[in-house]
């Protein structure tokens, strides 16, 4: 019997929103007509959003890539001999040694791509549970003790290191504890939680489970944006297929330990991407930050110890304990320690994914493997870290990219997210923003942030319009100092970063001269 000739398109919804399906269909509808048989498999996507749709076919030399595919493209594809991996404009030649990719090294994301989301045995093949099947041949204390080792911080933004967080839990006395899972991501030029869910489903599944195991929870919450209506209906499918095969329920993988699994959709308030937001959300009331202490780890859902973290910092997990908290602290630089997922997104000619160790520079992530602008013009600024992190010049691109030195330089690493701006970019009305997102966005619980953001809108408005500059300057800096003092929250407490970052790099677009900022921070 002749073995079917495997294609893979991507049904990301990155890839979709640009045609993927179409092209799916198409590819079956010509191969129907030539009397070909394919094996046609959607797959998560490679992250290399300029290339998508990207169609792969698996060769004996390995799978080669196509792309971007459009429909109109298929049938010289086809004519070509593009099943055989034959040459054609649109041939990027093997998959593995696309520069984009062949430059990374990807860890939480090595699954990404490669086969169909939602096939259990695929994910097996690939080498998944293995991090489960580790974590239960070991003691809770030996699962804390390995992810604390490994260095992994929270990659939500904070950077608090997860094996203290887990520890907290691990060791709080109570009849019930949770696992919650925040995937409500809100930040701009972030799209590496979405990727996973849809991408990826049974790895962040996994994970929760070995959060479980090792602080003694036996029900965990993921909880999605309802923006991310993909990622929903992959994380319900991929939980359902994880009950069907002993992966969750009442003694997992026949081990004795229960766990069971659920999905909530938020309501679009970006100020539950704040974990004590995210939990009053979950409770079923509106999303408003309660005042710290006391901690989740301590207080959480429903009054009990609960595990927040994100996406990301789950899902390095269970390659820590299947390779061993060693291989993973081995990568990286000082206390930033593994791998983290960058995201290039705005005015960048390859926007996507890119996962690398920490210690990596700003410029080579955005001229190395972003390819400078999209428009070919200079470069002004970066924003990293989402819409409240700081701008940094095109002058500062030979930052590393670790928590401290971010720290130290007055910006954030986040999320990993990382927004372009060329030389058209105005600062001054991207500080404005700031504070508008602020005004919009703010639960409303505290001062700071509620009145703060409104008033740093008048105050820019003024400056913009040339208003007494020095002493809408000195308002302003006061402003955001106490925001930055006052503010219960990162939500307030962060705004006035990108705002104070323009005023140091930029100060001429809010009309001043050089030097006419103080730079206190």
């Amino acid at each position: 019997m002749t073995q079917k000739i495997r294609v893979y398109v991507p049904k990301d919804s990155a890839a979709r929103s640009v045609g993927a399906d179409a092209v799916a269909q198409a590819i079956a509808q010509q191969a129907a007509s030539r009397e070909i048989e394919l094996d046609l498999v959607r797959n998560g996507s490679r992250g290399m959003f300029w290339l998508e749709p990207l169609v792969e076919v698996e060769t004996p030399a390995g799978r080669t890539a196509y792309g971007p595919v459009t429909v109109a493209d298929l049938e010289g594809l086809f004519d070509s001999g593009f099943l055989e991996g034959k040459d054609h404009r649109l041939s990027l030649g093997l998959t593995e040694l696309i520069p984009y990719l062949s430059g990374q090294n990807r860890i939480t994301f090595a699954k990404m791509g490669i086969s169909d989301p939602l096939s259990a045995q695929d994910y097996l093949a690939n080498g998944g549970l293995n991090g489960l099947k580790a974590a239960l041949a070991m003691s809770p204390e030996e699962i804390v003790l390995a992810v604390t080792s490994s260095g992994i911080r929270g990659r939500g933004g904070a950077g608090f290191p997860t094996g203290i967080k887990w520890r907290t839990v691990l060791e709080a006395k109570s009849d019930q504890k949770f696992v919650c899972c925040n995937a409500d991501e809100g930040d701009s030029g972030t799209y590496a939680d979405r990727m996973l869910m849809e991408g990826d489903p049974f790895l962040l599944i996994e994970a929760m489970v070995i959060a479980g195991i090792a602080v003694g929870a036996d029900e965990g919450y993921i909880y999605v944006r309802s923006e991310y209506p993909d990622a929903i209906a992959s994380l319900k499918s991929a939980i359902e297929i994880a009950y069907e095969n002993g992966w969750l329920g009442s003694s997992v993988l026949s081990s004795g330990h229960a766990f069971d699994l659920f999905v909530r959709s938020g309501a679009g308030a970006y100020i539950c991407g704040e974990e004590t937001a995210m939990l009053e959300s979950l409770e079923g009331r509106r999303g408003v930050i309660r005042a710290k202490p006391p901690l989740p780890a301590l207080e959480g859902l429903f009054g009990k110890p609960t595990v927040v973290n994100n996406v990301l910092s789950l899902a390095a997990v269970p390659m820590v304990l299947a390779k061993g908290p060693e291989f993973y602290s081995e990568l990286g630089v000082s206390r930033s320690r593994g791998t983290q997922i960058f995201q290039l997104a705005g005015n960048v000619a390859r926007p996507g994914i890119v996962e690398v160790p920490f210690g990596v520079t700003l410029g080579t992530l955005i001229n190395d493997f972003g390819g400078g602008s999209r428009s070919s013009r200079p470069i002004k600024a970066v924003q990293v870290g989402g819409p409240l992190g700081s701008y940094i010049p095109a002058s500062n691109f030979d930052m590393i990219m670790d928590y401290e030195t971010f720290a130290a330089a007055n910006a954030m690493v986040g999320h990993g997210g990382i927004v372009v701006f060329d030389d058209t970019a105005n600062m001054g009305r991207q500080a404005r923003f700031a504070m508008e997102f602020c005004a919009a966005e703010s639960c409303g619980k505290c001062t700071p942030c509620r009145v703060g953001s409104i008033r740093g809108v008048e105050v820019i408005d003024r400056m913009l319009g040339g208003q007494d500059l020095s002493a809408n300057l000195e308002l302003l800096e006061d402003l955001c100092q106490t925001m930055l003092d006052g503010s219960l929250c990162a939500m307030g407490g962060l705004t006035p970063m990108p705002v104070l970052s323009i005023l140091e790099h930029f100060p001429e677009e809010l009309g001043l001269i050089e030097g006419q900022h103080s730079g206190s921070r």
